[in-house]
C-alpha cells in the first residue's frame, strides 16, 4: 500500500512539475467559444465520438465537411462520413510503438498530425468494435465544432491543407496538424476540445484519456 501511495504522490508531484514546465507551450489548437449555444437551440445535428482504446475520434457527415474542406471531398469523393482524431505524428503514424517513442509524445512537445478517414457505412456500423456515442448539437454548435477542426489542420502558404501520407486504417490520410502533443495536451483533450467547441457541456481540463471522455458525456 505505501508503494501505491508513493506512487500516486509521485505521479501527483510530476504532473505539476510539467504543468509548470510547459505553461507556456498552451494548448493549441483553442476551444472555438462562439461554438456555444443557447440551453433552448434545438439539437437535430448528430456527430459520433468513438473510443478505440487510448484513443478518440469524431465522426461527421461528409455533407456538412466538405463546404469548409473541399480537398477532402477531392481525396474522399465516396465517402457519406468522416472520422477525424488528432494525436503525435511518431506515435500516431508508427508501425510499431517504442517506449522511447510512448515517453516523448507523453512528457515532450511533440508535432502533431490529423488523421481523416473516409467511409460510407453508418458510424456505428463501421466501429462496431468500438465504444461509440452519438452527440446532438445545434446548427450553430456543429459550425463551432468545424471551426475547431479547421483550426487544427496546418496549411501551406497558399491556404491547402498539407497530406503527409496514408492513414492506418481504411481509406484513410494523416495531414499535418497545429499544436504540440504532450501530457497536457492529448489527443483526447482534443476531442474534448472539438465537443466544447461544439456547444456540449464537457470539462476539457482533465481530459487526458479516453474513458474520461466518454465518461463526460
Amino acid at each position: 500500500m505505501d508503494k501505491i501511495i508513493r506512487s500516486e504522490y509521485g505521479f501527483r508531484i510530476l504532473a505539476v512539475v510539467f504543468a509548470l514546465l510547459f505553461v507556456g507551450c498552451g494548448t493549441t489548437p483553442k476551444v472555438v467559444h462562439g461554438g456555444e449555444t443557447n440551453p433552448h437551440a434545438v439539437r437535430d445535428q448528430v456527430i459520433y465520438v468513438h473510443n478505440h482504446g487510448r484513443h478518440t475520434g469524431i465522426s461527421l457527415p461528409a455533407e456538412v465537411v466538405n463546404p469548409q474542406f473541399p480537398e477532402l471531398a477531392i481525396r474522399f469523393p465516396d465517402a457519406g462520413f468522416y472520422e477525424i482524431g488528432w494525436g503525435d505524428a511518431g506515435f500516431y503514424q508508427a508501425e510499431k510503438i517504442t517506449s522511447r517513442m510512448t515517453l516523448s509524445a507523453v512528457f515532450w512537445p511533440t508535432e502533431t498530425v490529423l488523421h481523416v478517414v473516409g467511409y460510407r457505412e453508418h458510424p456505428l456500423r463501421y466501429f462496431r468494435s468500438s465504444e461509440n456515442q452519438d452527440v446532438y448539437l445545434s446548427r450553430e454548435g456543429l459550425e463551432g465544432m468545424i471551426q475547431f477542426i479547421s483550426s487544427s489542420f496546418a496549411r501551406n502558404t497558399e491556404g491547402h491543407l498539407r497530406p503527409v501520407r496514408e492513414g492506418i486504417y481504411g481509406d484513410s490520410q494523416f495531414f499535418r496538424g497545429v499544436g504540440k502533443y504532450y501530457l497536457f495536451n492529448t489527443c483526447n483533450k482534443w476531442t474534448a476540445k472539438a465537443l466544447a467547441s461544439g456547444g456540449v457541456n464537457i470539462g476539457v481540463a482533465w481530459k487526458i484519456t479516453s474513458g474520461s471522455v466518454m465518461r463526460g458525456l
